[in-house]
């Protein structure tokens, strides 16, 4: 038995098959998403290789990197063949690809539209699965002087602070603001309540001579934008 599991080993692949010479000598970009994944793990179960193992695991989450970065470590452990150090791995492998975004996302400086929005703060909302209401300032350049998170758990006229919105403006010298907040179910219909607050913060920052520029709906990989859509 344990010759039989010992088969399913990377090192004991074809040199065709192996997936981390692959990666060494045609470099990571050819290798699929299964191939990466079977990398990290190193071997598979006594019945499947480490590539079947991890395309098993992709298409439990439809083949979505983002979904399986939301697995965590007690439901990586679910599948056989992968344990706690596996899963661990598996874990941190995808945080580490999320934070390197978020760091590649500071460099935009200045907004242009309403996609640098969204690549802005999609690393910070776009899996998340509850919901946070984020407020990014901007100067009269419309370059970003600060973003923040203003609510956690649910958008209501209670949850969002008007005044604090505005007091921060003030204080940071901003003359623009753009809202945001995510959808975990995925939907990008706007809400009465999103509709209404947003009205409420416009009218609010009418008369400090700070405009709302945008208010936009993250969920993964896509989004809404209140300015783009005439509903501001």
């Amino acid at each position: 038995m344990q010759e039989k599991l010992a088969s399913f080993s990377i090192k004991n692949w074809a040199d065709d098959d192996r997936p981390r010479e692959k990666l060494v000598q045609k470099g990571s970009s050819v290798l699929s998403d299964a191939e990466l994944i079977a990398i990290l793990i190193g071997s598979g179960s006594r019945n499947e290789s480490a590539v079947e193992l991890a395309k098993r695991i992709l298409a439990s989450v439809n083949h979505n990197l983002n979904e399986l970065g939301k697995l965590s470590v007690n439901q990586l452990m679910r599948f056989k063949g992968i344990g706690e150090a596996k899963a661990v791995t598996i874990a941190a492998a995808l945080e580490m690809g999320r934070r390197r975004r978020l760091e590649d996302n500071v460099k935009i400086t200045q907004i242009k539209s309403s996609h640098d929005v969204f690549e802005l703060l999609y690393p910070l909302l776009g899996e998340l699965q509850h919901e946070e209401f984020w407020v990014v300032y901007l100067n009269n350049s419309n370059k970003v002087v600060h973003k923040a998170q203003l609510s956690k758990g649910g958008i209501t006229g209670t949850l969002v602070d008007v005044r604090l919105v505005l007091k921060q403006a003030l204080e940071l010298g901003a003359v623009g603001i753009i809202l945001a907040h995510n959808h975990p179910s995925g939907t990008l219909q706007p809400s009465k309540a999103d509709k209404q607050l947003t009205q409420k913060l416009k009218m609010a920052s009418e008369a400090l001579d700070i405009k709302v520029l945008d208010h936009l709906i993250l969920s993964q990989q896509q989004y809404l934008s209140f300015a783009d859509k005439g509903i501001l």
